[in-house]
Protein backbone atom coordinates (compact mmCIF):
# COMPACT_ATOMS: atom_id res chain seq x y z
CA UNK A 1 0.00 0.00 0.00
CA UNK A 2 1.58 3.41 -1.41
CA UNK A 3 1.78 6.02 0.90
CA UNK A 4 1.09 8.40 -1.76
CA UNK A 5 -2.36 6.32 -2.09
CA UNK A 6 -3.05 7.70 1.56
CA UNK A 7 -2.39 10.88 0.97
CA UNK A 8 -4.54 11.38 -1.65
CA UNK A 9 -7.06 10.94 1.08
CA UNK A 10 -5.48 13.22 3.91
CA UNK A 11 -8.15 15.88 3.11
CA UNK A 12 -10.69 13.84 3.59
CA UNK A 13 -9.66 12.06 6.24
CA UNK A 14 -8.73 15.83 8.22
CA UNK A 15 -12.75 16.84 7.53
CA UNK A 16 -13.79 13.50 9.26
CA UNK A 17 -11.13 14.26 12.25
CA UNK A 18 -12.30 17.65 12.59
CA UNK A 19 -15.80 16.56 12.40
CA UNK A 20 -15.39 14.08 15.01
CA UNK A 21 -13.76 16.17 17.29
CA UNK A 22 -16.50 18.78 17.19
CA UNK A 23 -19.34 16.78 18.50
CA UNK A 24 -17.63 14.77 20.75
CA UNK A 25 -19.67 11.52 23.27
CA UNK A 26 -18.70 10.18 26.10
CA UNK A 27 -18.33 6.13 26.56
CA UNK A 28 -22.08 4.72 25.63
CA UNK A 29 -23.32 7.57 24.67
CA UNK A 30 -21.71 7.84 20.97
CA UNK A 31 -25.12 7.66 18.74
CA UNK A 32 -24.24 10.30 16.63
CA UNK A 33 -20.53 9.37 16.57
CA UNK A 34 -22.20 6.31 15.22
CA UNK A 35 -23.98 7.35 12.86
CA UNK A 36 -21.80 9.64 11.31
CA UNK A 37 -19.47 6.27 10.85
CA UNK A 38 -21.88 4.39 9.14
CA UNK A 39 -22.26 7.22 6.40
CA UNK A 40 -18.74 7.64 5.91
CA UNK A 41 -18.25 3.67 5.56
CA UNK A 42 -21.72 3.42 3.58
CA UNK A 43 -20.98 6.25 1.11
CA UNK A 44 -17.16 4.33 0.48
CA UNK A 45 -19.62 1.56 -0.10
CA UNK A 46 -18.22 -0.39 2.62
CA UNK A 47 -20.55 -3.44 3.68
CA UNK A 48 -21.86 -3.03 7.60
CA UNK A 49 -21.47 -6.46 9.60
CA UNK A 50 -24.18 -7.30 11.75
CA UNK A 51 -23.55 -7.13 15.62
CA UNK A 52 -25.39 -6.66 18.44
CA UNK A 53 -23.46 -3.26 20.04
CA UNK A 54 -25.54 -0.32 21.29
CA UNK A 55 -23.17 2.12 20.02
CA UNK A 56 -20.52 1.58 17.72
CA UNK A 57 -20.18 -0.58 14.23
CA UNK A 58 -18.38 -3.47 13.15
CA UNK A 59 -18.12 -3.60 8.89
CA UNK A 60 -15.93 -5.36 6.70
CA UNK A 61 -13.32 -5.13 3.43
CA UNK A 62 -12.57 -8.09 1.28
CA UNK A 63 -13.98 -11.55 1.22
CA UNK A 64 -14.50 -11.80 -2.75
CA UNK A 65 -11.51 -14.59 -2.04
CA UNK A 66 -11.71 -17.28 0.87
CA UNK A 67 -9.24 -16.49 3.15
CA UNK A 68 -8.51 -15.58 6.85
CA UNK A 69 -9.97 -12.94 9.08
CA UNK A 70 -8.28 -10.40 10.64
CA UNK A 71 -9.71 -7.41 12.70
CA UNK A 72 -8.27 -3.40 13.12
CA UNK A 73 -9.40 -1.85 16.03
CA UNK A 74 -10.72 2.48 16.45
CA UNK A 75 -11.91 3.49 19.26
CA UNK A 76 -14.48 6.31 19.25
CA UNK A 77 -15.78 7.73 22.79
CA UNK A 78 -14.92 10.95 24.25
CA UNK A 79 -14.03 12.66 28.04
CA UNK A 80 -15.74 14.47 30.23
CA UNK A 81 -13.98 17.03 29.69
CA UNK A 82 -14.26 20.95 28.53
CA UNK A 83 -11.64 22.01 25.72
CA UNK A 84 -8.79 24.43 26.24
CA UNK A 85 -7.22 24.30 22.81
CA UNK A 86 -9.25 27.28 20.97
CA UNK A 87 -8.70 25.57 17.93
CA UNK A 88 -12.00 26.54 15.37
CA UNK A 89 -13.28 23.04 15.43
CA UNK A 90 -13.35 22.99 19.25
CA UNK A 91 -15.97 20.59 21.06
CA UNK A 92 -19.55 22.03 20.28
CA UNK A 93 -19.97 20.36 23.67
CA UNK A 94 -19.79 22.14 26.91
CA UNK A 95 -17.52 19.72 29.67
CA UNK A 96 -17.00 16.98 26.52
CA UNK A 97 -13.51 16.47 24.46
CA UNK A 98 -11.90 13.90 22.33
CA UNK A 99 -8.66 14.65 24.95
CA UNK A 100 -7.30 11.56 23.97
CA UNK A 101 -7.29 11.43 20.11
CA UNK A 102 -10.02 8.75 19.32
CA UNK A 103 -11.00 11.37 17.01
CA UNK A 104 -7.77 10.83 15.06
CA UNK A 105 -7.88 6.82 15.60
CA UNK A 106 -11.25 6.57 14.20
CA UNK A 107 -10.31 8.83 10.93
CA UNK A 108 -7.68 6.73 10.60
CA UNK A 109 -9.04 3.80 10.67
CA UNK A 110 -11.63 4.81 7.92
CA UNK A 111 -8.83 5.80 6.13
CA UNK A 112 -7.69 2.07 6.15
CA UNK A 113 -10.91 1.07 5.19
CA UNK A 114 -10.94 3.33 1.79
CA UNK A 115 -7.82 2.27 0.78
CA UNK A 116 -8.36 -1.48 1.36
CA UNK A 117 -11.45 -0.62 -0.14
CA UNK A 118 -10.35 0.09 -3.17
CA UNK A 119 -8.50 -3.35 -3.27
CA UNK A 120 -10.91 -5.32 -2.28
CA UNK A 121 -10.68 -7.79 -5.28
CA UNK A 122 -7.11 -8.72 -4.31
CA UNK A 123 -6.93 -9.37 -0.69
CA UNK A 124 -6.97 -12.81 -0.10
CA UNK A 125 -9.29 -12.59 3.01
CA UNK A 126 -11.21 -9.89 5.01
CA UNK A 127 -10.37 -7.44 7.44
CA UNK A 128 -12.72 -6.39 10.32
CA UNK A 129 -12.85 -2.82 11.56
CA UNK A 130 -14.00 -2.50 14.80
CA UNK A 131 -15.05 0.76 15.60
CA UNK A 132 -15.71 -0.04 19.23
CA UNK A 133 -17.41 2.20 21.85
CA UNK A 134 -16.44 3.18 25.73
CA UNK A 135 -12.83 2.65 25.73
CA UNK A 136 -12.39 5.32 28.50
CA UNK A 137 -14.71 2.76 30.65
CA UNK A 138 -12.62 0.05 29.82
CA UNK A 139 -15.73 -2.09 29.15
CA UNK A 140 -15.99 -1.35 25.28
CA UNK A 141 -13.57 -4.01 23.96
CA UNK A 142 -15.75 -6.90 26.20
CA UNK A 143 -18.47 -5.95 24.82
CA UNK A 144 -17.78 -6.12 21.22
CA UNK A 145 -16.43 -9.08 22.26
CA UNK A 146 -19.69 -10.63 23.49
CA UNK A 147 -21.26 -9.74 20.26
CA UNK A 148 -19.33 -12.39 18.52
CA UNK A 149 -17.54 -9.38 16.38
CA UNK A 150 -13.89 -11.50 17.46
CA UNK A 151 -15.26 -15.00 16.59
CA UNK A 152 -12.89 -15.79 13.44
CA UNK A 153 -10.30 -13.42 14.04
CA UNK A 154 -7.32 -14.72 13.63
CA UNK A 155 -5.14 -11.51 14.51
CA UNK A 156 -5.80 -8.18 15.64
CA UNK A 157 -3.98 -4.84 15.53
CA UNK A 158 -4.63 -1.23 16.87
CA UNK A 159 -2.86 1.80 17.74
CA UNK A 160 -2.63 5.05 19.70
CA UNK A 161 -1.30 8.46 19.21
CA UNK A 162 1.77 9.47 21.00
CA UNK A 163 1.88 13.07 21.32
CA UNK A 164 5.68 12.55 22.88
CA UNK A 165 6.52 10.86 19.20
CA UNK A 166 7.76 12.84 16.43
CA UNK A 167 5.65 12.34 13.24
CA UNK A 168 6.54 9.73 11.22
CA UNK A 169 7.76 7.39 13.88
CA UNK A 170 5.92 4.51 15.07
CA UNK A 171 6.53 2.79 18.58
CA UNK A 172 6.75 -0.91 17.87
CA UNK A 173 7.39 -3.69 20.33
CA UNK A 174 7.03 -7.36 21.72
CA UNK A 175 5.82 -7.98 25.03
CA UNK A 176 3.89 -5.87 27.33
CA UNK A 177 3.53 -1.87 26.04
CA UNK A 178 0.75 -0.82 28.48
CA UNK A 179 -0.36 -1.67 31.56
CA UNK A 180 -2.74 -3.14 33.84
CA UNK A 181 -5.12 -0.59 35.30
CA UNK A 182 -7.07 -1.71 38.58
CA UNK A 183 -8.59 0.58 41.30
CA UNK A 184 -9.73 0.39 44.72
CA UNK A 185 -11.50 1.96 47.15
CA UNK A 186 -10.93 1.48 50.71
CA UNK A 187 -13.11 2.23 53.75
CA UNK A 188 -11.48 2.61 56.51
CA UNK A 189 -13.84 2.08 59.69
CA UNK A 190 -13.33 3.52 63.18
CA UNK A 191 -14.85 4.96 66.40
CA UNK A 192 -16.00 9.02 66.28
CA UNK A 193 -15.36 11.22 69.38
CA UNK A 194 -14.99 14.83 70.03
CA UNK A 195 -11.77 15.97 68.97
CA UNK A 196 -10.75 16.88 72.40
CA UNK A 197 -11.08 13.30 73.48
CA UNK A 198 -9.34 11.53 71.15
CA UNK A 199 -8.68 8.83 73.75
CA UNK A 200 -12.63 8.12 73.10
CA UNK A 201 -12.02 7.41 69.59
CA UNK A 202 -10.33 4.87 66.62
CA UNK A 203 -9.65 7.26 64.58
CA UNK A 204 -9.85 6.69 61.42
CA UNK A 205 -7.88 9.54 59.97
CA UNK A 206 -4.35 8.24 61.55
CA UNK A 207 -5.38 4.87 60.38
CA UNK A 208 -5.57 5.56 56.66
CA UNK A 209 -2.44 7.60 56.92
CA UNK A 210 -0.28 4.94 58.34
CA UNK A 211 -2.37 2.77 55.76
CA UNK A 212 -1.44 5.15 52.97
CA UNK A 213 2.70 5.51 54.58
CA UNK A 214 2.67 2.00 54.54
CA UNK A 215 1.51 1.32 50.63
CA UNK A 216 4.42 2.80 49.10
CA UNK A 217 6.23 0.04 50.76
CA UNK A 218 4.83 -2.12 48.34
CA UNK A 219 6.91 -1.02 45.05
CA UNK A 220 10.17 -0.57 46.88
CA UNK A 221 10.44 -3.49 49.33
CA UNK A 222 7.73 -6.23 47.46
CA UNK A 223 8.37 -5.35 43.73
CA UNK A 224 11.85 -6.86 41.95
CA UNK A 225 13.95 -3.90 41.10
CA UNK A 226 13.34 -5.64 36.89
CA UNK A 227 9.88 -5.40 37.52
CA UNK A 228 7.68 -2.64 37.48
CA UNK A 229 4.35 -1.22 39.04
CA UNK A 230 2.87 1.94 40.48
CA UNK A 231 0.54 2.24 43.65
CA UNK A 232 -1.27 5.64 43.91
CA UNK A 233 -3.02 6.91 46.62
CA UNK A 234 -5.04 10.15 44.40
CA UNK A 235 -8.42 10.62 47.16
CA UNK A 236 -8.57 10.52 50.81
CA UNK A 237 -12.37 12.00 52.23
CA UNK A 238 -13.12 12.09 55.83
CA UNK A 239 -14.81 14.28 58.32
CA UNK A 240 -17.74 16.89 58.49
CA UNK A 241 -16.43 19.42 61.28
CA UNK A 242 -12.68 21.02 62.34
CA UNK A 243 -13.69 19.68 66.15
CA UNK A 244 -15.14 15.99 65.21
CA UNK A 245 -13.02 12.80 64.76
CA UNK A 246 -15.49 11.08 62.00
CA UNK A 247 -16.49 7.41 62.23
CA UNK A 248 -15.03 6.44 58.75
CA UNK A 249 -13.17 7.57 56.47
CA UNK A 250 -12.09 6.79 52.32
CA UNK A 251 -9.75 6.29 50.01
CA UNK A 252 -9.09 5.50 46.63
CA UNK A 253 -6.35 5.23 43.71
CA UNK A 254 -4.80 2.81 41.70
CA UNK A 255 -2.36 0.29 40.88
CA UNK A 256 -0.89 -0.49 37.17
CA UNK A 257 1.53 -3.11 36.63
CA UNK A 258 2.76 -5.23 33.15
CA UNK A 259 3.15 -8.95 34.49
CA UNK A 260 0.33 -10.79 35.79
CA UNK A 261 2.06 -12.66 38.77
CA UNK A 262 3.48 -9.15 40.04
CA UNK A 263 -0.54 -7.71 39.61
CA UNK A 264 -1.46 -10.41 41.99
CA UNK A 265 1.39 -10.26 44.03
CA UNK A 266 0.90 -6.40 44.60
CA UNK A 267 -2.46 -6.84 45.07
CA UNK A 268 -2.70 -9.71 48.62
CA UNK A 269 0.27 -7.42 49.37
CA UNK A 270 -1.97 -3.97 49.34
CA UNK A 271 -4.56 -5.89 51.02
CA UNK A 272 -2.71 -7.29 53.47
CA UNK A 273 -1.06 -3.84 54.67
CA UNK A 274 -4.31 -2.31 54.42
CA UNK A 275 -6.58 -4.97 56.76
CA UNK A 276 -3.71 -5.31 59.04
CA UNK A 277 -2.77 -1.91 60.17
CA UNK A 278 -6.27 -1.22 60.21
CA UNK A 279 -6.65 -3.87 62.92
CA UNK A 280 -3.21 -2.76 65.23
CA UNK A 281 -4.83 0.46 65.67
CA UNK A 282 -8.52 -1.45 66.62
CA UNK A 283 -10.26 -0.25 63.07
CA UNK A 284 -10.89 -2.53 60.13
CA UNK A 285 -10.25 -1.45 56.45
CA UNK A 286 -12.30 -2.90 53.37
CA UNK A 287 -10.96 -3.15 50.75
CA UNK A 288 -13.04 -2.66 46.55
CA UNK A 289 -11.25 -3.32 43.92
CA UNK A 290 -12.20 -2.16 40.66
CA UNK A 291 -10.49 -4.17 38.28
CA UNK A 292 -9.73 -2.82 34.91
CA UNK A 293 -8.20 -4.41 32.39
CA UNK A 294 -4.73 -6.64 32.06
CA UNK A 295 -1.57 -5.62 30.37
CA UNK A 296 -1.11 -5.11 26.48
CA UNK A 297 1.03 -8.16 25.32
CA UNK A 298 1.96 -8.29 22.22
CA UNK A 299 2.69 -11.24 19.90
CA UNK A 300 6.46 -10.63 18.74
CA UNK A 301 5.81 -12.15 15.42
CA UNK A 302 3.33 -9.63 14.79
CA UNK A 303 5.67 -7.40 15.94
CA UNK A 304 7.99 -7.84 13.76
CA UNK A 305 5.71 -7.93 10.85
CA UNK A 306 4.53 -4.56 11.96
CA UNK A 307 8.04 -2.92 11.68
CA UNK A 308 8.02 -4.00 8.55
CA UNK A 309 5.08 -2.48 7.46
CA UNK A 310 5.95 0.20 8.81
CA UNK A 311 8.97 0.87 7.26
CA UNK A 312 7.72 -0.08 3.44
CA UNK A 313 5.15 3.10 4.55
CA UNK A 314 7.68 5.15 5.18
CA UNK A 315 7.60 5.72 8.69
CA UNK A 316 10.50 5.00 10.97
CA UNK A 317 9.96 2.08 13.72
CA UNK A 318 11.43 2.99 17.26
CA UNK A 319 11.31 0.36 20.33
CA UNK A 320 9.05 2.76 22.84
CA UNK A 321 8.85 3.04 26.72
CA UNK A 322 5.83 0.91 27.56
CA UNK A 323 3.38 2.98 28.73
CA UNK A 324 1.49 2.75 32.33
CA UNK A 325 -1.64 4.15 31.09
CA UNK A 326 -4.13 1.06 30.72
CA UNK A 327 -6.18 -0.13 27.29
CA UNK A 328 -8.80 -2.18 26.76
CA UNK A 329 -7.16 -3.36 23.60
CA UNK A 330 -5.40 -5.74 25.99
CA UNK A 331 -8.88 -7.83 26.58
CA UNK A 332 -8.89 -8.36 22.57
CA UNK A 333 -5.27 -9.48 22.94
CA UNK A 334 -6.14 -12.11 25.83
CA UNK A 335 -8.31 -14.22 22.65
CA UNK A 336 -6.47 -13.22 19.23
CA UNK A 337 -2.88 -12.61 18.64
CA UNK A 338 -1.78 -9.26 17.51
CA UNK A 339 0.08 -5.65 17.78
CA UNK A 340 -0.68 -2.34 19.46
CA UNK A 341 1.21 0.28 18.35
CA UNK A 342 2.21 3.98 19.44
CA UNK A 343 1.64 6.19 16.37
CA UNK A 344 3.82 9.83 16.59
CA UNK A 345 1.77 12.72 16.48
CA UNK A 346 3.66 15.26 18.07
CA UNK A 347 1.08 16.94 20.46
CA UNK A 348 1.49 19.79 22.48
CA UNK A 349 0.38 18.38 25.46
CA UNK A 350 -0.36 14.23 27.26
CA UNK A 351 -3.25 12.75 26.84
CA UNK A 352 -6.20 13.60 28.67
CA UNK A 353 -5.10 17.03 28.91
CA UNK A 354 -7.68 20.17 28.08
CA UNK A 355 -5.39 21.29 25.44
CA UNK A 356 -5.13 18.10 23.65
CA UNK A 357 -4.14 17.91 19.98
CA UNK A 358 -2.47 16.08 17.84
CA UNK A 359 -0.87 16.87 14.56
CA UNK A 360 -2.96 16.14 11.38
CA UNK A 361 -0.37 14.71 8.97
CA UNK A 362 0.01 11.69 10.66
CA UNK A 363 -3.34 10.31 9.66
CA UNK A 364 -2.76 9.63 6.04
CA UNK A 365 0.16 7.55 7.74
CA UNK A 366 -1.45 5.89 10.15
CA UNK A 367 -4.09 4.74 7.49
CA UNK A 368 -1.49 3.57 5.09
CA UNK A 369 0.34 1.50 8.18
CA UNK A 370 -2.83 -0.28 8.46
CA UNK A 371 -3.71 -1.01 4.95
CA UNK A 372 -0.36 -2.24 4.55
CA UNK A 373 0.04 -4.26 8.19
CA UNK A 374 -3.46 -5.72 6.52
CA UNK A 375 -2.74 -6.79 3.41
CA UNK A 376 0.66 -8.40 4.59
CA UNK A 377 -1.38 -9.90 7.65
CA UNK A 378 -3.40 -11.34 5.14
CA UNK A 379 -0.87 -12.92 2.71
CA UNK A 380 1.47 -14.47 5.46
CA UNK A 381 -1.90 -16.04 7.45
CA UNK A 382 -3.07 -17.93 3.59
CA UNK A 383 0.53 -19.25 3.70
CA UNK A 384 0.25 -20.46 7.21
CA UNK A 385 -0.62 -23.83 7.96
CA UNK A 386 -3.90 -24.41 9.71
CA UNK A 387 -3.31 -25.74 13.27
CA UNK A 388 -4.38 -25.16 16.68
CA UNK A 389 -1.58 -22.29 17.03
CA UNK A 390 -3.76 -20.00 14.55
CA UNK A 391 -2.52 -16.53 14.08
CA UNK A 392 1.12 -17.25 14.30
CA UNK A 393 2.99 -15.91 11.96
CA UNK A 394 5.54 -19.25 10.27
CA UNK A 395 8.91 -18.38 11.39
Amino acid sequence: MSTSAAQSIQKQLVVIRRHLHAHPELSHEEVETTAYIREQLQEAGIRIAAFPLRTGIVAEVGGRKEGPLIAIRADIDALPIHEETGLPFASQVAGRMHACGHDFHTAAVLGTAFLLKEREETLPGTVRFLFQPAEEKARGALEVIASGALEGVQAIFGLHNKPDLPVGTIGIKEGPIMAAADGFVVEVEGRGSHAAVPEASVDPLVISAHIITALQTIVSRNVGALESAVVSVTRLNSGTAWNVIPDKALFDGTLRTFDENVRTAVRERFERIATSVAQAFGGAANIRWLEGPPAVVNDGAWAEAARSAAGAVGLTPITPLPSPAGEDFAFYLREVPGLFAFLGTEGPQEWHHPAFDVDEKALPLGAAFFAKLAEDALNRLTHTAQSSTKGKIPQ
